[in-house]
Formats: structure tokens, C-alpha cells, sequence
């Protein structure tokens, strides 16, 4: 306590300097948002509202694998896989997110679960309006996360389009026995939860 001794206590001096930090920020520019009628823009990075991305020919990336409900700190992600079959498809390969569901009420936005996905299935977008007065409505489920679908995409089931495993799916050849990128769709215009209309990061790796 003795480096606060030479301060001085009810003085003249004390209150001079006490107001002079507040009229100092007085006549400082004041930065109003109209919101919601002026939504700022968002970073580019910004981490919002999950999405569960598709394959270019509409089939889910996910697999089921739970490894996103695994990595999550807050226990906001639930997941039960599924196993595809020839006559009803919703994945390549041999399983599917059968039920999928993320509970805003605790998720804590911190992009693990993003991390996890081996399959890039499970971005964020910029979307941040998920005020409601209802905890239930809070808990979105597999159909209100699923992306869109865009031009060329069918909607499952459907057999696998794009090659005859699930291997195709995730490599193309550029060459003799060369392994190409990993495939991903590219960005949709969406509209959000909240009924704006905004891009959505659908199938690129958005942490």
C-alpha cells in the first residue's frame, strides 16, 4: 500500500484529477450503430452459426463420426450416426449424421468442433442473430443447419454421383496416380436463421 501513500484523498487535487478524466471523454466522438436497421459487417473469419456443409453433387459431408461433440469444452453438440445403404444415401462412404443438433444455449463459439471435422463438413458463418425468446428454439437441429442447396445439387438420398467410392469424393487425380485437393463446394448466397440474406461459407475450411 505504500506507493498509493503520496496519493492524495479528498483534496482539491483528487477531484480535479477524478473530473478531468471525465470531461475528457466528454467531448469524445460517440460511435452509435443503428442496429438492427444498420447491421454492421462482420470479419471475414467472424465465428457465427454452424453450417453443415454438402458435396458439389448435394450429398452431406458428415459423417457421423461425433468427433465435433468429442472437441466441444461446453457438451453443445449432439450426434447420432447412421449408417448408409445402397437404397438410401445421405453420405459417401459407409455412415452418415443421422441426427445432429447444437445447443446455442451453451455453445460458446470457440471453433473446436470446426476444428475436429475431418471432413470439413462443419463451418461457421457470419451469422450472429440468434436472439430468441424461447429456449427450445435454441436447439437447432440437423435440417436448420444443413446448407442450402445450389444449382446441381440433388437432395438426399441419392446414389453417389461423382465417382464410384468415397474416395472420389475427397481426392481427384491431376495426373498418373497423383492426389489432387480435397474437394470442396464453393460459397453460397444463403439466407440466415434471422431471414437476412447473406453469404455462407459452404464447404471451405472457415476457423
Amino acid at each position: 500500500m505504500a506507493e498509493y501513500d503520496d496519493e492524495p484523498t479528498g483534496s482539491a487535487l483528487g477531484f480535479a484529477k477524478g473530473f478531468g478524466l471525465t470531461f475528457s471523454n466528454m467531448f469524445r466522438h460517440v460511435a452509435t450503430e443503428q442496429y438492427p436497421f444498420d447491421v454492421k459487417k462482420t470479419a471475414p473469419r467472424y465465428h457465427g452459426r454452424h453450417v453443415l456443409n454438402r458435396h458439389p453433387d448435394g450429398l452431406e459431408k458428415c459423417v457421423g463420426c461425433e468427433l465435433c461433440a468429442w472437441a466441444c469444452p461446453a457438451d453443445a453438440i449432439y450426434v447420432e450416426g447412421g449408417d448408409n445403404t445402397e437404397e438410401e444415401r445421405y453420405s459417401p462412404g459407409e455412415r452418415y449424421g443421422k441426427v445432429y443438433q447444437i445447443n446455442y444455449l451453451r455453445c460458446i463459439f470457440c471453433g473446436l468442433c470446426i476444428e475436429a471435422c475431418p471432413t470439413r463438413s462443419l463451418t461457421m458463418s457470419n451469422e450472429y442473430e440468434l436472439a430468441l425468446d424461447n429456449r427450445q428454439d435454441l436447439i437447432f437441429t440437423k435440417e436448420q443447419l444443413m446448407a442450402p442447396l445450389l444449382p446441381g445439387m440433388e437432395a438426399t438420398p441419392h446414389p453417389m454421383r461423382l465417382g464410384d467410392t468415397d474416395t472420389d469424393y475427397y481426392v481427384r487425380e491431376k495426373g498418373l496416380g497423383e492426389v489432387g485437393d480435397i474437394q470442396s463446394t464453393a460459397n453460397a448466397a444463403a439466407k440466415t436463421h434471422s431471414g437476412r440474406a447473406q453469404a455462407i461459407e459452404v464447404g471451405r475450411h472457415h476457423a
